[in-house]
């Protein structure tokens, strides 16, 4: 089977190594585990860790080998893509080029079996624009990673960012929509971590994507692609509170009807999860998607088997959707060969 797993985390060493060398917060320190310790402020209770699974792509790579498919992969950022607006303008667009060049260098090392999505320093929305500009027309890179905050100045609906989005719209990009460990993080503290990896992130991307809604971003940009990690979130299984409670917000279509113009993915531990994200963002607005390295694929595709799919399904769950949804081009030297199908 050909896959795309919309849902791959990669990250540079490069700009962590050279995060460890920042004496002010927010900064980075070595850990025990082959990865980076990422600290916000000094009196942050959950930091940002990281393990050397995330770090050697020609490893992930074979991994993903084993799992006897072919998986290409979509590089998104998740909750590292709020650092670039945790400092300075100057220097959040600075470590946000630097990793850019990173994905973009990846992408040519694999071209045609991984793509990758551009970092985007968010607090300040005249750089933000050039950084995308950037990214797309300079590095080749196909979306934007969007935080489920951003910085000190948290709300992702602000005034400020609606020309960010409408440029966005304009230039046709996914949005990566990832939870951050910013806004709950110290709300819901305790547990060595357990209540807000559970919790507080599922909470965070469904406010923010709420934030997107009830502010009217999405009524004026029907055009904008957001893609909701998680399936989605809690947004689905409240739809109908979603509808009942949010007419002060005065917008013209119910609530649900812009949440359906989202798109997400499959990661969620949950047999019955995915099936509710089929069924109620539809089969052509789910992709398949694992976190990975924060889970295994070899679960996620345990737990497939279980979710109610017909042949044409797949091919569309693992594979056409994501071509379609984030517009994934063949490199120029692969558009002659015959690509192989997604189901055998």
């Amino acid at each position: 089977m050909h896959i795309i797993d919309s849902h791959f985390h990669w990250w540079p060493r490069s700009v962590f190594d050279k995060l460890c060398k920042r004496g002010d917060f927010p900064k980075s320190r070595v850990n025990q585990r082959g990865g980076y310790d990422y600290m916000r402020r000094t009196e942050s209770g959950q930091h940002l860790n990281s393990w050397a699974e995330w770090f050697d792509l020609d490893k992930q790579f074979e991994y993903m080998d084993s799992l006897g498919h072919r998986v290409d992969v979509v590089c998104s950022i998740g909750p590292f893509s709020v650092s670039f607006s945790d400092m300075p303008v100057e220097e959040g667009r600075d470590y946000a080029l630097m990793w850019n060049e990173e994905m973009s260098a990846a992408q040519k090392k694999y071209p045609g079996r991984l793509w990758a999505s551009a970092a985007v320093p968010l607090q300040d929305t005249r750089v933000a624009i050039e950084v995308v500009d950037d990214a797309v027309n300079r590095l080749g890179l196909m979306g934007v990673n969007l935080p489920g905050s951003v910085g000190e100045d948290a709300r992702i609906d602000a005034e400020r960012l609606m020309p960010f989005y409408a440029h966005c719209e304009k230039l046709r990009l996914p949005l990566f929509l990832h939870p951050t460990d910013v806004i709950f993080q110290d709300m819901l503290d305790g547990y060595d971590g357990a209540l807000h990896l559970s919790l507080g992130r599922v909470i965070e991307v469904s406010v923010a994507a709420m934030r997107l809604i009830l502010s009217g971003t999405m009524e004026r940009h029907p055009d904008l692609k957001i893609v909701l990690s998680h399936t989605g979130g809690a947004l689905p299984y409240q739809a109908g509170r979603m509808d009942k409670n949010s007419k002060a917000a005065k917008l013209p279509r119910p609530v649900t009807d812009y949440m359906k113009r989202m798109f997400t993915d499959t990661v969620s531990p949950h047999a019955e999860g995915m099936q509710f994200a089929v069924d109620y963002f539809g089969i052509d607005r789910v992709m398949y998607g694992t976190d990975y390295p924060c889970w295994d694929p070899a679960a996620c595709l345990k737990l497939l088997e279980d979710v109610r799919l017909t042949d044409a399904d797949k091919q569309k769950l693992f594979y056409d959707n994501a071509r379609r949804i984030l517009g994934l081009k063949d490199p120029v030297l692969a558009q002659v060969a015959k690509r192989e199908p997604a189901l055998v």
